[in-house]
């Protein structure tokens, strides 16, 4: 809509453009909205439904005239989505709840001031070159709109956004035009004495996102990043307690403390990970998920955030992927030859169901990816559905759940199968409805690996059925279960003892482990076993009933690597005991 939005306010407020009761004279009275009766001017709200009673009381409320919008929606005691929907359908105006920021906005971000447009809760959305889209939350606002066609040099297309996007939109608009650092290069290790420079400049604004652009929280964060890929961490927990913050990073699958900066620290670290991850960072009182990448060098890092309220203040995690250093291949995860060539037999079968069960964190989707990086990717058609999706690769095409698009395990799988897939992976199993989808994927003539939260392997076929498949889908369907574990694996250079020639080893640097290797168990499907399973027998029959048949167990896998010198007893009994 491009005509100009400073008539939006006089249509729907009573009195004349100067703000005088009705009937006041006035210099131009073609642009006075003259209403007698109350009732007739709450007329002109349509779906709103104000009453005439309201609206006399609106005039006298406290906040009317500085912020109209919100004082309205306080006295209709509506939810500002629905309101917005339903001004937009009165005034013609555009409502978008999640609206996308593109780089033809960069004008607005560069001659609006960051704090009129926070405001007034208005943020650039793009421009064609002659006219500028602008959302807003604040509707009645006038001589807002007017200020910014002066500002901006050209006219508004006004579009209704409730105001946590356009919250959103102006941390990313305003982060963009600062063009603040996407890539980390050279930074130094991060050290006590460093958190304690930077505390002491870090300033005590009240301004979350001015607080976020302040060099030394940039550097700070920054340097937290570099040292945690530095040390091969896997995740970065920063973890507010009553009296201290504590960074600890997740090493070989093992948490350690890192850091202790000063909890006055947490508001600017918080703030800067979530402009990076564009997430809210007025929003402290509830959980958030974001994700983002940053460079160091060639190395292309990816981020999911994740943030929650605690008593204490926001605790905050972050998941670390490094896809230079992934390694896709049954080799690298420490699977022998005998388990590799029984996997890939499996993953050759036209029809059927994988699946490979663990706990979080125990190598799943590595192994999967692994595996299908075996796979004739150019003669089938290899397609995934995964929350998140963490690897790339090449052949595949990879779809992502996005449960607030409506995007859940089975409506994405349902989606795959129009596609003409021949293999699908999906991520996870967790409900009866995605269960149900991949049984009958696998029935029409699809090969589908998935992923499933069991302790071991013949519990596969129990939880299955406890989800709610049919034993007889179970036994015509099910190829195999593999289960799998990660041990810490012994340092190759100090052998363990985390010392090396009389000093402390710089390889593994003292904790006598370097690196993670998996211990594997799989149970392919047999007579015996599909005729338990439709008994309904327990995972104990079903275990002595593979047992028989020649399946080892991962502690039979853990003992030979042992023998082998990649882990130790210690570690053994503490991932299997």
């Amino acid at each position: 809509m491009s005509a100009r939005p400073t008539n939006l306010l006089a249509k729907l407020r009573p009195g004349d453009a100067n703000g005088k009761p009705n009937g006041t004279p006035a210099g131009d009275t073609n642009e006075i909205v003259v209403v007698r009766e109350w009732s007739k001017v709450a007329e002109a709200f349509g779906a709103l439904r104000v009453t005439g009673e309201q609206l006399k009381a609106f005039q006298q409320t406290e906040g009317s005239d500085e912020e109209p919008w919100d004082t309205l929606l306080t006295t209709l005691a509506m939810d500002e989505h629905v309101a917005l929907e339903l001004l937009a359908r009165r005034t013609g105006l555009p409502f978008q709840g999640e609206p996308r920021l593109t780089e033809t906005a960069a004008k607005f971000y560069e001659l609006v001031p960051p704090d009129t447009a926070r405001r007034a809760h208005v943020a650039g959305l793009e421009s064609d070159g002659v006219s500028m889209t602008v959302a807003t939350a604040q509707p009645f606002q006038p001589a807002v709109f007017n200020m910014l066609e002066d500002l901006l040099h050209m006219p508004l297309k006004i579009v209704l956004v409730p105001r946590g996007a356009v919250g959103n939109l102006i941390n990313r608009g305003y982060e963009r035009r600062q063009d603040l650092v996407t890539e980390i290069i050279d930074e130094l290790p991060l050290d006590e004495r460093t958190i304690a420079s930077v505390a002491g400049s870090v300033g005590s604004s009240t301004d979350l996102l001015q607080l976020a652009r302040q060099t030394p929280v940039i550097r700070l964060v920054n340097m937290i990043l570099f040292e945690a890929l530095r040390r091969r961490a896997s995740d970065v927990h920063i973890h507010p307690m009553e009296s201290k913050l504590v960074i600890r990073f997740r090493v070989d699958g093992m948490l350690v403390d890192a850091f202790s900066p000063p909890l006055s620290l947490a508001p600017a670290i918080s703030s800067r990970l979530k402009v990076m991850t564009e997430l809210d960072i007025a929003n402290r009182h509830s959980p958030q998920d974001g994700q983002t990448s940053v460079r160091i060098g060639s190395r292309k890092i990816d981020i999911r955030f994740s943030c929650i309220p605690t008593i204490y203040g926001e605790r905050l995690v972050l998941r670390l992927l490094d896809q230079s250093q992934t390694q896709l291949s049954l080799d690298a995860v420490g699977m022998t030859k005998h388990m590799q060539a029984e996997l890939l037999d499996l993953v050759e079968r036209p029809t059927g169901i994988i699946l490979v069960t663990g706990p979080t964190g125990s190598g799943k989707t590595t192994t999967l990816y692994a595996a299908l990086g075996r796979i004739d990717r150019t003669s089938r058609n290899v397609m995934t559905i995964e929350d998140p999706v963490e690897y790339h690769l090449d052949g595949i095409s990879q779809m992502q759940v996005n449960v607030k698009r409506g995007v859940t395990f089975a409506a994405g799988l349902r989606s795959l199968l129009r596609q003409d897939p021949d293999v699908i992976l999906v991520g996870e199993i967790r409900d009866p409805e995605t269960a149900q989808l991949a049984i009958q994927a696998s029935l029409t003539g699809h090969l589908v690996l998935a992923t499933l939260h069991t302790n071991d392997a013949p519990s596969a076929i129990t939880r299955l059925i406890d989800i709610g498949v049919e034993p007889y889908l179970v036994t015509s369907t099910l190829l195999a279960a593999m289960a799998q574990r990660l041990l810490r694996r012994t340092c190759q250079i100090c052998r363990g003892t985390g010392s090396h020639e009389g000093h402390v080893c710089e390889t593994c640097g003292g904790n006598c482990y370097k690196g993670r290797v998996g211990v594997y168990e799989i149970m392919k499907m047999n007579d015996e076993l599909r005729t338990l399973t439709l008994k309904n027998a327990d995972a104990g029959a079903l275990f002595d009933a593979a047992r028989r048949d020649g399946f080892k167990m991962m502690k039979d896998d853990a003992a030979e690597k042992v023998a082998l010198g990649l882990t130790d007893q210690a570690e053994v009994f503490r991932v299997l005991h």
